[in-house]
């Protein structure tokens, strides 16, 4: 149903569109520049570089309107179960804001701030002891969040503490990282759901190890006795629960990081941040609801232009982790090839997402971005107002900003072949007005709301990852092999590769 849908309301478009270019999109269309844009607070976003006109973009909201956005929108933030195939809501949003009255939503919202209560005097314990540096043992979700949020505000929040990432299962990632910390002066924090996850398990007992014992190890997990039982004492265990999913987490105690990087007042500005593009999404009817715009963009250019990759290119050195963060939202919640019912879903899905900040990407990557054969659609990022005193530094990185806007969509044509420059290339800009816990809160909370509607427009569940699950497997019956054990293995490549690494072991 899905796929017939979006296929009759975007072939004809893309088919009547498909000599269009944008630099005469935007002369054709003097208010283009303002009507293809709008602003949620201190976020600013202009579509207007997208390949698509006035008529093509209200069959989007046409088609949005169709897949009942609005009511997905209100089952999320009720509590209904969107999660199907483990039949569980997401509610996240219940970690940030109280848009709901319904019983799930409301018990979600007391547990949350509950555990926020507990969360905070923990932070302040620690700022009351001699501790300087944080270890956040954690990878996936109980990682790249925190690793973001934690790197893009280093310039605001009141937290005394260094927090350093351990997520590699790699030993020589926690060599480096502990080598240059006092074991007596830190203390670590382990972040997994089920207190199960492979790599946090090995990563924590090196650490707890380093430590010399556990009166300094924190966890956060829904799996208290076990946590307990790697000797985290109880009152230490902040909660984790089945209706938050680990890419959805940051907003949760698997933000205990992060309260002790910018202070436990800058935790609640991230998250009053996200609240507020909570209530748009919820709240503002679809032709001005910016995740939803930002949603049907993306099926557009997907399904309609078939585009294959999406590139994320924030230029502001502080959101460097941010394409990385996207990849695990985006990649994961969206790559699906069938329904919940089984199905399959009938036309392309998720896109590769990738990207990097500028001004460094222009000197790798852009050079495929202009003149390479293949189009790639891309969200810029731009923040209006920084938080250093270099004015020189900051008219460049917004001046090349722009230009490379402009550059993409409009091109160049010269006499030599190899100097032209195709254009044409569509791109999505979002300003921040400044770079602050709440603007890094709506910001991510976009691009949260706007995966989920994508997910309902293809017809499919944006918060399981059972894609995830076989490798886990398979490693962990290949590990004793690995280990030296007699190991009757199947798969006569893998056979062949384990006999490899028998043979060079300390060659």
């Amino acid at each position: 149903m899905a796929a017939r849908l979006l296929r009759d309301t975007l072939t004809p478009h893309a088919r009547r569109l498909d000599a269009a270019r944008i630099a005469d999109l935007v002369a054709a269309d003097a208010a283009r520049p303002r009507d293809f844009a709008l602003r949620v607070g201190g976020l600013y976003a202009s579509f207007a570089r997208q390949r698509f006109d006035r008529e093509a973009r209200d069959a989007l909201l046409a088609l949005g309107a169709s897949a009942e956005l609005a009511a997905a929108m209100r089952a999320l933030f009720d509590g209904a179960i969107v999660n199907t195939s483990e039949q569980r809501p997401a509610l996240h949003v219940a970690l940030r804001s109280a848009l709901s009255q319904a019983p799930a939503a409301r018990d979600a919202r007391e547990q949350a701030l509950a555990a926020r209560t507990r969360m905070r005097a923990l932070v302040a314990q620690l700022e009351a002891s001699e501790v300087t540096d944080i270890v956040n043992v954690g990878i996936g979700g109980s990682d790249l969040g925190p690793r973001l949020v934690v790197d893009a505000l280093k310039d605001f929040g009141t937290g005394r503490f260094r927090v350093h990432f351990l997520t590699n299962v790699d030993g020589s990632d926690a060599q480096h990282r502990l080598a240059k910390l006092d074991p007596a002066k830190t203390a670590a924090i382990l972040v997994s759901k089920t207190f199960g996850t492979q790599e946090t398990l090995l990563n924590g007992a090196v650490v707890r190890d380093w430590l010399g014992g556990s009166e300094r190890l924190y966890a956060v997990s829904a799996n208290v006795p076990r946590a307990q039982a790697f000797g985290v004492a109880p009152e230490r265990v902040l909660p984790m629960w089945d209706w938050v999913g680990g890419r959805y987490s940051l907003w949760s105690a698997v933000g205990f990081s992060i309260a002790l990087a910018i202070g436990a007042d800058g935790f609640d500005a991230l998250l009053d941040g996200a609240a507020e593009m909570d209530a748009h999404a919820l709240q503002t009817p679809l032709a001005g609801n910016l995740p939803l715009l930002h949603a049907l963009t993306a099926i557009w250019n997907r399904n309609a232009l078939g585009l294959a990759t999406h590139a994320v290119l924030p230029y502001d050195e502080r959101l460097a982790l941010l394409p990385a963060y996207l990849q695990q939202l985006v990649m994961e919640s969206l790559g699906k090839s069938v329904t919940p019912e089984g199905e399959p879903v009938g036309l392309d899905t998720v896109p590769v997402l990738w990207g990097g900040p500028g001004t460094n990407s222009q000197h790798s990557f852009f050079q495929a971005l202009h003149q390479g054969t293949q189009t790639v659609p891309a969200d810029f990022i731009g923040v209006v107002n920084p938080a250093h005193p270099h004015a020189d530094n900051h008219a460049a990185l917004l001046s090349n900003l722009l230009a490379q806007t402009e550059a993409l969509a409009n091109g160049f044509s010269a006499d030599d072949p190899q100097k032209s420059y195709p254009g044409n290339r569509p791109s999505t800009l979002l300003l921040l007005d400044r770079l602050d816990p709440r603007s890094l809160g709506a910001l991510i909370a976009l691009y949260e709301h706007s995966v989920y509607a994508q997910s309902v427009l293809w017809g499919i569940n944006a918060f399981d990852q059972w894609g995830v699950e076989l490798g886990k497997r398979i490693a962990g019956e290949l590990l004793p092999a690995v280990q030296g054990q007699d190991v009757e293995i199947a798969d006569p490549v893998t056979r062949a590769l384990l006999d490899e690494l028998r043979a060079r072991r300390n060659a």
